[in-house]
């Protein structure tokens, strides 16, 4: 490691450890849709009002349910037979993870950038392991895109970081370095700061985690799966690893080599874009 990723990997472990680290906060909507989604009489109405309010968001989740794994024969059109076709929670969970998005704004072009790249991955991510939730488990699907939404939510405080430190943005070896070793350390206490589920706070620190066994299958080995098949065929670490290997596969039961699946999963990566 490089005096410099050294260095920097110190200040930021300090930083966390003390509470000085400026994490970000979750965007306005998403606490809206959060608040109204813990009301268990909300309806279908009245969280339309809520997610109506972000134009954008609407779009999305008017396009989710069209996507071709949800969709039914009839297209959808408008925020409110979206909402009643996915059910609230299931509404309320993905447009929260959908919402991150506008947390990913940078001030350098070296920053945005990277993070364009972190987001584009996590939606593919959320995508595959939607689609493995939806098909090979008892798990509800709007929890594994969320997790796949937030399991590299660490690398945007030390993105942060790095606008405010020029030797770092200048050197990428060592940035790349720095959030490799600690993106999962600052995800999982981020998403504690946000208040997430501990089925959630848990993927950012444990999906890297190839040998872990648990005794049931989780959120965790749902994104580990869809991580190393969403880098297959890429210069990533991940896509050297021998899925054979990884228990996670064992446990969800799948042939990672299957070419029908390969092809399902193809699909369901571009769903939440």
């Amino acid at each position: 490691m490089s005096k410099l990723a050294e260095k920097v990997q110190q200040d930021l472990v300090a930083a966390i450890d003390n509470d000085d680290l400026v994490l970000p906060t979750l965007p306005e909507v998403a606490l809206q849709i959060r608040k109204a989604a813990e009301d268990p009489e909300i309806s279908v109405t009245a969280l339309s009002k809520v997610i109506g309010r972000d134009t954008a968001l609407s779009a999305r989740l008017i396009k989710v349910v069209n996507s071709p794994l949800l969709r039914a024969t009839q297209e959808v059109t408008d925020l409110h037979t979206a909402i009643t076709r996915l059910g609230v929670n299931y509404s309320s969970n993905l447009a929260i993870g959908l919402v991150m998005e506008q947390i990913f704004n940078a001030r350098s072009e070296v920053v945005e950038q990277k993070m364009r790249e972190v987001w584009r991955k996590s939606l593919e991510i959320a995508g595959v392991s939607y689609a493995l939730c939806r098909r090979y488990t008892q798990l509800k699907p709007d929890q594994a895109a969320l997790g796949g939404l937030v399991h590299q939510i660490g690398v945007l405080p030390i993105l942060t970081y790095a606008e405010d430190h020029n030797e770092l943005l200048a050197d990428s070896v060592s940035l790349n370095h720095v959030i490799d070793q600690i993106h999962p350390l600052i995800g999982g206490k981020l998403l504690r700061v946000w208040e997430f589920p501990a089925k959630l706070v848990q993927i950012p620190g444990l999906y890297l985690d190839l040998q872990r066994d648990s005794e049931r299958l989780d959120y965790v080995d749902l994104v580990q799966v869809a991580s190393l098949y969403c880098h297959k065929n890429s210069d990533h670490p991940l896509a050297r690893v021998d899925a054979l290997e990884v228990p996670a596969f064992r446990k969800l039961g799948i042939d990672p080599h299957n070419e029908s699946l390969c092809r399902d999963l193809e699909d369901s990566r571009s769903m939440f874009y």
